[in-house]
């Protein structure tokens, strides 16, 4: 049964917005290229992104549409070799001081080390809510799926359908959630050799540049805002919002477990160092 809180969106979206679906969608009809000189390139058709980065700069693209609540699909090929230093980022995010955002980051490493996948959620202006994971595979060696869902309750973060990290709504608490503010889709390729590696330790390669990203099979079922006063009466996407109450069953908290046991390389929740007074209060939620 839908939450109060899930209709109350549901009625929203059907009042000053419309449903958006969008899969196997074209990046030149969902996405704009912001920066990078010619090193972004959409491809086949527009079935295919790539950005690149080399020594004078990276480059990066954003989504036509602002999303507010949905579940993002995105397959992604990483930066092969020694990737040392490069971050290749793939996020939602809202604009201004007291931004919402919700982060994939992934963070290369020298050749036949593995990639750490850096997660964070960010909600008026405030993130700090890092878990870092590796990876079960080679994500450099073919294309792979990393979602989000987004909905009232919660934020879930899937790596080819498995979850990876759930945040939880804790509002009752004080803390604040990211709800409000619709986001757009970020991605770039760019240098943070003072940082990515080994807390900067390990500086990029230049001579292995240029170094390149792949992007195909972009979907979106969300809530796109609009000035529109009607949604659309489109029958799928009436029948396909299922994310605005999605969940973790007890298999996916299994595999949620599992990931976490095994995959997880830090968790802001358990770094008493970093807060020797306590832990942030959403980490009550969170466990």
């Amino acid at each position: 049964m839908a939450s109060s809180s899930s209709k109350l969106v549901l009625v929203m979206c059907f009042m000053i917005s419309a449903f958006g679906i969008a899969i196997g969608a074209k990046f030149d009809q969902e996405f704009d290229i912001t920066w990078g000189d010619g090193r972004a390139k959409i491809l086949n058709n527009g079935d295919l992104l790539t950005l690149s980065l080399d020594k004078i700069s990276g480059s990066g693209f954003q989504s036509k549409n602002e999303y507010l609540f949905g579940k993002i699909d995105m397959q992604l090929k990483l930066v092969p070799g020694n990737s040392a230093g490069t971050v290749t980022a793939y996020y939602l995010s809202s604009q201004g001081p007291t931004h919402d955002e919700i982060d994939f980051e992934f963070l290369g490493n020298l050749s036949g080390d593995p990639y750490t996948l850096h997660t964070n959620v960010f909600s008026q202006g405030k993130g700090n809510r890092e878990q870092q994971f590796h990876l079960w595979f080679d994500p450099t060696a073919d294309f792979h799926t990393y979602s989000i869902t987004w909905n009232p309750q919660r934020i879930i973060f899937y790596v080819d359908g498995t979850p990876i990290r759930e945040y939880k709504n804790s509002e009752s608490i004080g803390v604040s959630y990211p709800k409000n503010q619709p986001m757009r889709i970020y991605s770039s390729l760019w240098n943070a050799d003072d940082w990515a590696t080994r807390g900067g330790l390990v500086k990029t390669d230049w001579s292995q540049a240029p170094f390149s990203a792949s992007y195909r099979n972009f979907s979106a079922n969300a809530c796109i805002p609009t000035s529109s006063s009607s949604c659309s009466s489109n029958s799928a996407a009436s029948t396909s919002n299922s994310w605005l109450n999605e969940e973790l069953d007890n298999t996916s908290q299994e595999r949620l477990k599992w990931v976490q046991k095994n995959y997880m390389v830090y968790d802001y929740c358990t770094d008493s160092k970093r807060f020797p007074q306590g832990f942030p209060a959403d980490c009550v939620q969170n466990i």
